[in-house]
């Protein structure tokens, strides 16, 4: 990890990025909602790291931000150690979006009905000047091959609505990929596909991981996804990381009573009501200065109510709740 004798930058770092979006309320009362908060991590080449939580908790945002689909109130998004806010203030520039992709959630949505899969990768190609005039439709086959669907040959003269909700996304993968990004944002990429076809979605995405080190964030609300894919896992409330840690310790061991919410709501996927009550995201914003997870943790104490938890260290993770002590992180973590 050290070159030249110094330690190699991530490939996109956010430190303490936040976002605050305003709305209306009763009798012109602006409410403010806040979608980030302090939000800190990176990510490295051919890593992936998860942001897990319920709707409303500000995953989304948060890709948005890295996207610059959004701009943040405060914090920094570096790009190989560069403050990109700094450098470009107002809109990404196309360097920026090359090297940065997105894999929306919904594969038919973000496909055009009327143009064949060869233009949806054709566009890209041309937009950044990734492969000439005459070799355009021959790195089009190669994407589509890339992807697992061959013979490409017949799929790219196809439309989106002729191809299966997993052939879509995998097109959507391709036109991704066209542009050889360094970052990958997917978006619930395999919540809208049936469970039979989601796993090769998952596995494609590890594929890519592996082979071509390509980085990706994971959005979702998926936590067995998210440790299927993904080296490093952070859960998201209202805005803030509330725990954050190696995958497979977060999910075989969640320390946050959030966390361990999110993993009793996939044990308890056949009680619809067990399942709305403890993953729908609802109005309340806990007690004024404390925890807002608060009024629906199992586990509250007096100090929860009043104060607001910091960040502290717990088995070798970040996790924001006082039923831990603070303290720096020991050996090793």
């Amino acid at each position: 990890m050290e070159a030249s004798g110094q330690a190699t930058a991530p490939l996109l770092e956010l430190r303490a990025v936040s976002k605050t979006f305003a709305a209306p309320g009763l009798l012109s009362i602006v409410k403010k909602a806040v979608a980030a908060q302090d939000v800190s991590f990176q990510v490295d080449r051919g890593d992936c790291v998860a942001l897990v939580g319920e709707s409303g908790s500000g995953k989304s945002t948060v890709a948005r931000l890295v996207l610059r689909l959004e701009s943040p109130d405060g914090g920094e998004i570096l790009l190989d150690g560069e403050n990109v806010l700094a450098r470009e203030p107002r809109r990404a520039s196309l360097g920026y979006r090359r090297r940065v992709q997105m894999v929306f959630q919904d594969p038919f949505g973000s496909l055009n009905p009327v143009h064949s899969v060869y233009y949806h990768l054709e566009r890209p190609l041309r937009r950044h000047h990734r492969a000439g005039a005459s070799g355009v439709r021959a790195r089009a086959l190669e994407l589509l091959a890339t992807v697992g669907l061959e013979p490409a040959r017949e799929f790219i003269d196809r439309r989106p609505f002729e191809l299966s909700g997993g052939q879509r996304q995998r097109v959507a993968i391709a036109r991704a990929l066209a542009v050889d990004p360094d970052l990958l944002v997917a978006d619930e990429p395999t919540s809208m596909l049936d469970v039979s076809i989601r796993m090769g979605v998952l596995n494609l995405l590890a594929d890519l991981k592996r082979e071509r080190r390509l980085a990706i964030l994971l959005i979702t609300h998926d936590l067995a996804s998210a440790r299927y894919l993904s080296e490093r896992i952070l859960v998201l409330f209202r805005g803030r990381v509330v725990e954050d840690g190696p995958s497979r310790a977060l999910v075989d061991a969640p320390l946050h009573p959030y966390t361990r919410a999110l993993l009793a709501a996939i044990a308890d996927a056949g009680d619809s009501k067990v399942r709305e009550r403890r993953t729908t995201a609802t109005d309340d914003q806990g007690p004024a200065g404390g925890c807002a997870f608060a009024a629906r943790c199992p586990d509250v104490l007096d100090v929860c109510r009043t104060v607001d938890p910091a960040a502290r260290w717990a088995d070798g993770r970040r996790v924001r709740c006082h039923l831990y002590p603070e303290g720096p992180p020991s050996s090793g973590s």
